[in-house]
């Protein structure tokens, strides 16, 4: 499996880098489960000579509350993480790549941190997880070849739900089949996909 060290690089370099690619959050708004973006702004996002640095509050305390999201699932599921700082690359389709958030210590399973607001609880109730976050961890399993992933969340800033997650192998094929034709038939081919009724394409 290919890997690119990312430790070193500029936040612009690593948004550069992944226009080269479908990551795992590109992968709900190809399958229609993204709430934020639609197929249009993804196809708008990878063949643009800019690099769309989005910076808000969510995403800013995203990133600062990600090593507490790790150590809290550490404490409460009694496993080791570790830290990535790669870029990897499925080994038969090249443009599927994968920034993952921790390793697993001893297991083929990664984990990856979420923070969200009071409001979107009961997107996390019983088995429940929002289906962008499904596509996403899939889409890493897939890369990195690894049979399970955990998912672990801090909801309003005082509740925090984790979750283990099963490699579901037929999911997998049917998303890379579409990942491959919207990149070979729209990215590479610079053929834009229809534009849907969603506020992000409208936008």
């Amino acid at each position: 499996m290919a890997k690119i060290l990312t430790i070193d690089m500029s936040r612009e370099e690593w948004l550069r880098e992944r226009q080269k690619g479908i990551g795992g959050s590109d992968a709900s708004a190809i399958l229609g489960f993204n709430p934020w973006k639609s197929p249009f702004e993804l196809y708008i996002e990878k063949t643009s000579d800019q690099v769309q640095k989005i910076d808000n509050e969510a995403i800013h305390w995203g990133n600062v509350l990600e090593d507490v999201v790790a150590e809290e699932f550490t404490r409460r599921a009694g496993k080791k993480v570790r830290r990535r700082n790669q870029m990897f690359v499925h080994p038969e389709h090249d443009f599927m790549i994968a920034n993952i958030d921790r390793d697993v210590v001893g297991e083929r399973a990664l984990l990856e941190c979420k923070t969200t607001n009071a409001f979107a609880a009961d997107q996390w109730e019983g088995d429940q997880i929002p289906p962008a976050y499904m596509c996403q961890v899939q889409h890493y399993m897939a890369v990195l070849d690894y049979e399970k992933a955990y998912i672990a969340v801090l909801i309003g800033g005082q509740k925090f739900v984790w979750k283990e997650i099963k490699r579901d192998d037929e999911f997998i094929e049917l998303m890379i089949e579409h990942e491959k034709n919207f990149w070979e038939n729209h990215v590479l081919a610079g053929v834009p996909p229809e534009i849907d009724g969603s506020k992000s394409a409208s936008e």
